[in-house]
């Protein structure tokens, strides 16, 4: 059985735990409010907020429910549209604002974009127009174009600020409360998601895990939908075990299953990447940020990755283990992350085993990091070409840097996420130079063998490449 609150409601189910949350709340909750729109994760229309208990305070993240199993809604606070509408049948702040900037015409993505702004009303973002439209990068409109939506997002955020100005209350979702934002309900729902934790079978323990693995689902449920909403698997997004992001001397270490968000919000992770914000604003939209995870990332080995990009660039290692009651400690083993990706698709890793964290040397002396990435569009969507580096440097003298050390990375550009070696040894020892620069470019080149796809011919992925490799080299040290 599934334990969980679904808006004021307490859940006890046994439908399958692959079974998405979207078609739970539509067809076993009748709760219509939200959509069934790409089933991929791009579109937003089914965009509902998850709240999870974090010590003595409830989090809540959006995530797209077309991808989200049933599994991880167990011993978490799930709202749905109708979880927010006032009970006199009156309009929240955020719906009105919709309405008064004309911020809805057909009406079918409304719904996503007024969960977004809600859930951006009780996060711990800054209140702020910029963070207000951040938070609504993961819903597309088909008609009334943005400005619009930007327009209430800034309302919003403004009506935020001016209520927390005139109170002393400091917690978000106490404000939003007070803002009439979320139904008065709310207040309670500490104490009742630490009930339902308590009888909840939300995760089986790491000793006693089925083979087929389940972290946020981004991917899986994108390319089997049917499959995965059949199967027994095993879910791993919120195991403890597999969660975390520690500072443990020498290296920093990241759980299996920690999001793209845990990155985002780290306080360890913001002390070596001082771009972090812009770099993984980059990496799809904030829904899919909250699910995707690492080891997900890694494990479904694609060519363009960004997640695999930026790790390739920090030389990062992974731990295997066996996901069996009878493992022992031998049966755990530290690889290169380079050395996961033998072909397409093909793994250095047996189909017993999981990545349960992964390990990059923490950064010491001048080090600099960058990341970049060529799309369509620019948020939400996969990579043309994606590259990241990272040099770590020692001054040559007053207007000159040697390398001391090098990692580049490139997707797009081979069938594996790839590690680009030879540019990587070749850079190490050398002074930065424009005579540096273009001749680790024709080694580059030479490393690479892209192909014409829908996404771009051979020829354009090698001159993207060509070019993000110098803007590396202008963004780390400047003109």
């Amino acid at each position: 059985m599934i334990d969980f609150i679904l808006n004021d409601q307490d859940i006890c189910t046994g439908q399958p735990p692959g079974t998405t949350v979207l078609d739970f709340v539509r067809y076993h909750k009748d709760l219509k409010g939200t959509k069934i729109g790409c089933r991929e994760g791009d579109c937003g229309a089914c965009t509902v907020m998850v709240g999870e208990l974090v010590g003595d305070q409830v989090k809540y993240r959006t995530m797209t429910s077309c991808l989200m199993p049933l599994a991880n809604a167990a011993g978490k606070h799930i709202v749905t549209v109708e979880g927010i509408n006032p009970p006199d049948g009156s309009m929240t702040p955020v719906q009105q604002a919709m309405v008064d900037e004309s911020g809805t015409q057909c009406g079918f993505c409304t719904v996503g974009f007024v969960m977004s702004l809600t859930n951006f009303c009780v996060d711990d973002t800054a209140k702020t127009r910029e963070m207000a439209v951040s938070a609504i990068d993961g819903n597309i409109c088909r008609c009334t174009g943005y400005k619009s939506i930007e327009r209430a997002g800034s309302v919003v955020s403004g009506q935020l600020s001016v209520v927390s100005s005139l109170t002393d209350v400091a917690d978000k979702l106490d404000l939003a409360i007070k803002s009439k934002v979320v139904p008065s309900y709310f207040s309670g729902i500490k104490e009742r998601l630490a009930k339902v934790s308590e009888k909840s079978n939300r995760q089986p323990t790491t000793d006693n895990r089925q083979l087929q693995f389940v972290s946020g689902g981004t991917d899986l449920y994108v390319q089997h939908p049917e499959h995965m909403a059949e199967s027994d698997t095993t879910p791993l997004l919120y195991d403890e075990q597999l969660r975390g992001i520690r500072d443990v001397g020498e290296h920093i270490e990241i759980g299996g299953s920690a999001t793209v968000t845990d990155l985002l919000v780290s306080p360890v992770m913001q002390s070596v990447f001082p771009h972090l914000y812009k770099h993984l604003k980059l990496v799809s939209s904030t829904p899919i940020r909250n699910m995707a995870t690492l080891a997900g990332n890694f494990v479904n080995a694609s060519p363009i990755g960004d997640m695999t990009v930026w790790f390739l660039a920090l030389d990062a290692s992974i731990v295997l283990s066996v996901a069996s009651a009878s493992a022992d400690a031998s049966a755990e083993r530290d690889i290169k992350l380079r050395d996961l990706y033998l072909g397409y698709k093909q793994l250095a890793k047996q189909p017993d085993e999981m990545i349960t964290a992964i390990r990059f040397k923490k950064p010491g002396g001048d080090f600099r990091f960058n990341f970049e990435k060529v799309c369509k569009r620019t948020y939400l969507d996969i990579a043309t070409v994606n590259t990241a580096i990272s040099l770590s440097v020692a001054s040559a003298s007053a207007d000159a840097f040697t390398i001391t050390d090098a990692h580049v990375s490139a997707g797009g550009v081979a069938p594996i996420p790839f590690y680009l070696k030879e540019t990587s040894a070749f850079l190490t020892g050398k002074i930065v130079t424009e005579a540096t620069i273009a001749a680790a470019n024709e080694i580059m080149q030479s490393e690479i063998s892209p192909i014409s796809d829908v996404r771009g011919t051979e020829s354009y992925k090698r001159l993207l490449l060509r070019q993000l490799f110098r803007a590396h080299f202008y963004e780390v040290f400047g003109a």
